[in-house]
């Protein structure tokens, strides 16, 4: 239903399943360009989460009740099914969150306060997200460990060579992303780990960028710990994901305390569920969790090697348009080079924040600001940048849209 003959994406066809594409802004139709902050949600995931709260509404892992048990099994399952989607070896390696950042707290508080010290290094990338560069900053600090950043070069890719300057004996954890979310450079994550490991350090990917659009393999990629959110692979929010190598997590302290993390408690001590619910304190988001299902079966339905070439169409059609004016910038892998489906841009003398309130009136949503990379952002030496990012529902004439709105911005500070 949603591929071609051709192999192509049936894109009319998968408009249907969204029904906030459907919307418009005083008769002008939404182009919804925002993907990579968050991607709208198909019909089937909605249902899942509506099927929960109309038919078998009940907390997990605590009655004895039909609802109960159903909550249970639909919860469990769904840890089956992102395992399976990832490549993971089986639900104890999966471990619900909120969202990818919170996914890297856990690890940098269960295992990074106990693990690093004076001496250790923390090697992070210059394009980092905030929720890996902060979080490892502060954990730094704490622990009296030291942080170092793979550089950069003019095309937004990453230095391997310094990489392996960089990544040391000293080192004992490397967390980089997978695609970034300010630049679309995908980068060589497998060959980052291998580094990391011929140093006896862990890996941290943050696929927040990649698993929406791509196929993962973590065990290939042979990541320690990866992480990703529900809501930008047609999820609903509030769920994310955290995999870990089963020996790690057994070895971790948990990062939260309370209900159905626990085995026993007495009135001196406790001990820790199985895992993953070891790190599932409380009541986790359930209706979240069977939906974030439901969208790895809709995405795998799409498939995902062409949810990727889609995306890379997509990229590469906004710079062949961007390239028609010399007064776009653009930033991250030049024209011809595979990317994640998203083009960070500015436009000479209009500010991107300007620029995104004024194409707004178009009905068309970017982004505009520095994409939590601020670093990133010093190192490009811009203020902000506006971006178009795009999903399996975007098309061509969007772009054109988009490109006409610039037309008009530029018409309108000229």
């Amino acid at each position: 239903m949603t591929v071609s003959e051709s192999g192509a994406l049936d894109v009319e066809r998968i408009r249907e399943d969204f029904p906030v594409l459907e919307r418009e802004f005083d008769g002008t139709p939404l182009v919804y360009l925002d993907n990579a902050a968050t991607t709208q949600t198909p019909e089937h995931v909605i249902d899942a989460i509506s099927d929960y709260y109309r038919e078998y509404n009940a907390n997990v892992h605590r009655g004895l009740h039909h609802l109960s048990q159903e909550a249970s099994i639909a919860y469990e399952e769904a840890h089956d099914r992102v395992a399976e989607f990832i490549g993971a070896d089986g639900r104890e390696e999966i471990v619900f969150t909120k969202n990818t950042t919170e996914s890297e707290n856990l690890v940098a508080y269960a295992w990074g306060l106990r693990e690093l010290g004076p001496g250790d290094t923390v090697v992070l990338t210059e394009m980092e997200h905030h929720a890996s560069l902060v979080t490892w900053q502060q954990i730094a600090e704490r622990t009296g460990a030291d942080v170092a950043y793979i550089r950069i070069d003019e095309d937004g890719r990453l230095d391997m060579d310094h990489a392996r300057e960089v990544i040391g004996d000293d080192t004992a954890m490397l967390s980089a992303v997978h695609v970034s979310n300010t630049l679309g450079t995908i980068n060589p994550v497998a060959d980052l780990v291998d580094l990391a490991h011929d140093h006896d350090a862990l890996a941290f990917i943050d696929g927040a960028q990649a698993v929406p659009n791509r196929p993962v393999d973590v065990e290939a990629i042979d990541a320690d710990f990866y992480a990703f959110s529900g809501h930008k692979m047609a999820g609903p929010t509030g769920i994310g994901v955290l995999y870990g190598k089963r020996h790690l997590l057994d070895s971790m302290e948990p990062f939260l305390y309370g209900g159905d993390m626990i085995e026993k408690v007495t009135f001196e001590e406790s001990r820790w569920n199985e895992l993953p619910w070891k790190f599932e304190a409380g009541t986790p988001s359930i209706a979240q969790g069977i939906a974030l299902a439901e969208a790895c079966d809709y995405l795998d339905a799409i498939g995902m090697d062409r949810i990727a070439r889609h995306e890379n169409e997509l990229a590469q059609y906004t710079l062949e348009r961007f390239a028609e004016f010399d007064d776009i910038e653009t930033f991250g892998p030049p024209a011809g080079e595979e990317r994640g489906g998203l083009v960070s841009f500015n436009l000479e003398s209009v500010h991107a924040h300007d620029l995104s309130s004024i194409l707004n009136d178009y009905a068309v949503a970017i982004r505009a600001g520095d994409h939590c990379t601020q670093p990133l952002h010093d190192k490009l030496g811009v203020a902000a940048t506006a971006r178009a990012s795009f999903y399996v529902y975007n098309t061509r004439e969007e772009i054109d849209v988009l490109v006409e709105a610039i037309d008009d911005a530029r018409q309108l500070f000229g």
